[in-house]
Order: structure tokens, then sequence, then C-alpha cells
């Protein structure tokens, strides 16, 4: 009985230290890109750094507006597309789909979450972008390359469209059919049921999976970087090409950083990210709060 308690003892401590150990690699990890970014937020002003768009590093100008620009409008197109898809997806295979389609469907999932993102950005590169550029942005400008803010929000909604499927399948699988069966006894349809007890004790758990798609959006690099046309310029359309700010970081490391400051600037774009990506977590968790009280 000692040696079982003992055991027990020691792998709850263990256990414990792991996750110290995880908190302080991400402490490590804020504080390291911070140390790097440090040299050029001595010489430039943070909030000029944030609002100037003119990016010219050879000259000493380094605006981070096209790049912090470029990446929100990819991912909130992104978002804005493969939401409803997927939900619906979801909602179909969970709650109207036969089992056998299941079988079928769930694996295919599985596979299309796991595959590379070079995969996505040749996809995107070989179809996508001639299709934006010769049926859908003649409709409303002279010309595009179809390299633009489009092609990109479409090929990352194609990326986390399975991501997002199997979470909120999931989610639904995980609600008590006792609800279910509750609420269809005092004679609400199927879709009420869903949408008034399935979706609504859904809701921590979807918002939870939507961060973690936003998440993975916002640091995509070579699907983005293949399909944006990597200009730096503040996007004033989704027919505009933009720069998010992975595609900044994998394009410009390890090149041009004899310019002073250069490889400082590129160190606070991973840590503008890093920062970003926490806050949406961090936010995330006070709005699952919020939302279980």
């Amino acid at each position: 009985m000692d040696y079982r308690i003992a055991k027990d003892k020691i792998a709850g401590q263990v256990m414990f230290l792991l996750t110290i150990a995880s908190i302080f690699l991400v402490i490590i990890m804020a504080v390291g890109l911070f140390i790097k970014s440090e040299p050029i937020l001595s010489q430039y002003n943070l909030w000029e750094l944030l609002t100037e768009s003119n990016w010219r590093p050879m000259e000493g100008k380094f605006g981070f507006l096209p790049f912090l620009a470029g990446t929100f409008w990819c991912t909130a197109l992104a978002i804005l597309i493969a939401l409803p898809i997927s939900l619906l997806m979801a909602i179909y295979l969970t709650e109207y789909a036969h089992r056998s389609i299941r079988k079928y469907v769930y694996p295919l999932l599985d596979i299309l979450a796991g595959l590379p993102s070079v995969i996505y950005g040749v996809w995107g590169s070989l179809l996508i972008v001639p299709w934006v550029s010769k049926h859908i942005a003649p409709l409303f400008v002279e010309f595009s390359s179809g390299y633009t803010v489009l092609a990109g929000g479409i090929v990352l909604s194609v990326m986390i469209i399975p991501l997002l499927v199997i979470l909120f399948m999931e989610i639904f699988d995980n609600i008590s059919t006792d609800l279910r069966e509750a609420s269809l006894s005092l004679g609400a349809t199927q879709w009420q049921t869903i949408k008034h007890v399935v979706l609504r004790k859904a809701r921590p758990g979807m918002i939870a999976a939507v961060v973690l798609a936003l998440s993975r959006t916002l640091g995509e690099t070579i699907a983005v970087l293949m399909v944006c046309g990597n200009l730096a310029i503040v996007p004033g359309s989704v027919l505009d090409a933009c720069y998010p700010i992975p595609a900044l970081i994998a394009n410009n490391y390890g090149e041009m950083l004899s310019v002073p400051l250069y490889d400082s600037a590129l160190m606070f774009a991973a840590f503008l990210l890093f920062f970003v990506v926490v806050i949406l977590n961090l936010g995330s968790r006070i709005v699952l709060l919020k939302v279980k009280e």
C-alpha cells in the first residue's frame, strides 16, 4: 500500500513539474523574442512602428501596419468562409447523416486536416489564384494578378474547415442524448432541438474551437506566402495583395541581416504574432468563463 501511495505521489509531482515547465517555456519564448526586439524598440516609438505603412529597411523605415492588416484580413476572411460551412457540415454529420456516411467522412476529414500546408499552397496557386484573376476580379476591377487577400482567405478557410468540423462533431457528440430526447418529447422539431438545445449547450466548446482555428490561421506561413502576393501595402479590399506577418518572417529571415535593425525588426514581427495569439487565447478563456456563468 505504501509503495502505491508513493508511486501516486511521484506521478503527481512529475505531472506538476511538467505543467510548470510548459508554462515557463511560453514565458521564456516571450522574453527571448522581446529581448531580440529590444534594439528596434529602443530606437523607434512603438506607436510609430504599428501605425506606419512605409516598409523600407534599407532606409531604416520599419512600418508594420501592412503586415498587421494583411494578417487580420486573411484571418477574418478565412473564418467568415469556414465557420458557417463547418458548422452546417458538423450539424448534418452528427444529427442527420447515417452512420455509414460518418464512417467514410471522418477519416477523410482527418486526412485533410493532416495535409502539409505546402500542398494547400500549391493547390491555391494552381487553381484558386487563376480563378480569382480570370473570373472574380474582372467583375469588380480592371486587372488583378489573382494573388490577393481573397485567394489567401479561401486557401486558409479550406485548411481549417476539416479541423473545425472534427472539433464541432466531437463537441456535439458529447452532449447528452437525454437533452435531445427531452426537447423532442415536448413537441420540438429536430431543427428546433438543434438550435435551442444542442447549439446552446455546445456554445463554450464552439468558441474554443473557433479560437483554435484562429490561432492556426494567424500562424500559417507557406500557404499564404504562395497565394497572397507578398506586397507591403495595406489592403483596401479582398482583391488587393497582402503580406501577412508569417510570410514576412519566412521570406526574409536569414537574408539581409547585415542591414541594421533588420534582424530585430523580424523578431519584433514574431513577437507581435506571439502576443496576438496569446491575447486571443486569454480572451477566449474569459469569454468561456462568462458563457459558463
